[in-house]
Formats: C-alpha cells, structure tokens, sequence
C-alpha cells in the first residue's frame, strides 16, 4: 500500500490547519470547515494516532470528552449535546486510538445499553429506552438516543459487545432501511446496482466501518463475493470518476491518467479484503 501522507490532498490540509492544531468547529461536514470531515479525510490518507496532527486533534477529544475542556462553542438545541459530544467524540477517539481508556469508558456505556436493547434476540425499542432511562436517569428525547443507527454507535462498539449481540448489532445494521446515518442512506444488504459510481464508494465507507467487528468476515461475505465479481482484468477495481468526492477519494495526486484513478480503488479494495479474508 502506498503513503499518501506527503502527498498533494494532506499537504492542502495541513497547511490549512488553525494554531490550535483544529480546522474550525469539529462537526459538520464541510471538509474546509469542519475538523470532523478533516480528520476523516487524513484517515484515508493514512495518518495514525502516532502522526502529530491527529495526536493532538485526540488530546482535544480526550480533554472535552473527560469535561476538562470544550471542544468549541457550537451546539444543537434539538440534542442533549453534551451526552452526544461525547458519543462522537468517543467514536472518533476508538476510529484512531481504538484501546484508549477515556473512550472505552463511554463505549461501555453504550454497549450495556445495546446488550439489553439486543437481549430478546432483535432490536426492541422498549427494552433500548429502558436500558437508556436506567443509565442517564432520564428518558432518550432525540433520534440518536435509540436505534443504534449512526455512524458513531458503529465505530464506538467495536470489540465491546457479547459474541451473540455483536452479530444481531451487525445483522441489524445491515437490515436498516436507511443504512448508516452520516456514511450511506440505502440499506446495507442491497448491493449497488453500479459498482463503478459514487453510491458504490459511500457504500464501502459503511462496509469498511463494520468490517472492525470480530464476525465481520462471516456477515460480509456477501460483500467479498461482490467484489470478487467487479475485479477487472489486471487484479483491478474501478469505481470511476464520479467516486471522487475529497473524502475517500483520490489518493493519488491525480486522476488524470485512469492507471492512477484505478490504483486508488485497487488499494482501498485489497485493504478491506485483508481485513474480511483473515478477520480482525
């Protein structure tokens, strides 16, 4: 795989980066404007916990997580933000950092709701806001309080839940009607009917996210198969132009030339089949 870290796309924004190590409020999804977009995109790009730039955008995390410090001023009304804040930050902290203990410590939370939420063999909401009320002391008064349909709630559980719920958590996402909220709003066990498009890319954003759990390789199976059948000649994959979209592509300085547009779609292919061939 190759090092995207010194290339065109990081050096853009590095070179954007705020004195406080920030790239203005954390969410939204404006990658010029939002640090949460930021450091999504330099994931792709291959930065780490132990590169300097995401040492100190999880420092910050940690702090506001822990209450010693905000993150920044902005919030939502319609949220408890402060409950959410730390969800968010907390998937983002285990995204990078997956056994850091600040993180863990709201990731248990949050698993001993989904252990109840999942205990009849489904999802039942009844049991989700009771376990939630239990916990908080109050009942869930937003969309993100129940459900287990985020993005965050995926990245957050990894490596936390019981061998039987971890495979209902998975098997429900892939059920979902509206996919994962913030990655792909289609449901996750319909294929796209394109594999070269951008629906096909955001698709394996959400694939990618799930494929962190330990049964990944026995529920995505389906997934590999539908690679497997969209390689081309050469060993390659191509989800075409339309993929670019400043997030999980390109990789590459350029996509001028096709050889380089299909190299990228290659190395993120092979990347996630490493990971459902062998597991975690």
């Amino acid at each position: 795989m190759e090092n995207h870290k010194s290339g065109k796309w990081a050096k853009q924004i590095l070179d954007r980066k705020n004195e406080d190590g920030m790239w203005g409020n954390f969410h939204g999804a404006d990658c010029a404007n939002y640090t949460e977009p930021v450091i999504r995109r330099l994931k792709v790009l291959g930065f780490t916990k132990e590169d300097p730039v995401i040492q100190t955008v999880l420092n910050r995390m940690c702090l506001c997580v822990s209450g010693k410090r905000k993150i920044d001023d902005y919030s939502e009304k319609k949220h408890d933000w402060a409950l959410f804040e730390k969800l968010m930050l907390s998937a983002w902290i285990r995204v990078f950092d997956p056994e850091n203990e600040t993180a863990i410590a709201v990731a248990k939370q949050w698993a001993a709701i989904a252990e109840k939420a999942f205990g009849s063999g489904q999802y039942c909401r009844e049991d989700d806001v009771a376990a939630f009320t239990e916990l908080f002391g109050r009942k869930p008064n937003s969309a993100f309080e129940t459900g287990f349909g985020m993005f965050y709630h995926a990245a957050l559980l990894k490596g936390m839940l019981s061998s039987k719920t971890e495979g209902l958590f998975l098997e429900y996402y892939l059920a979902k009607p509206d996919g994962m909220y913030y990655i792909y709003e289609y449901p996750l066990h319909i294929l796209p009917e394109v594999f070269s498009s951008k629906k096909a890319s955001r698709y394996l954003g959400a694939i990618e996210i799930l494929s962190e759990y330990r049964q990944a390789p026995e529920k995505l199976q389906f997934v590999v198969e539908w690679l497997a059948c969209n390689k081309e000649e050469k060993e390659q994959w191509d989800f075409g132009t339309s993929a670019k979209d400043g997030i999980y592509f390109p990789l590459s300085d350029s996509w001028r030339k096709p050889e380089s547009r299909k190299s990228d779609c290659t190395e993120r292919v092979l990347r996630l089949l490493q990971k459902l061939s062998k597991g975690i």
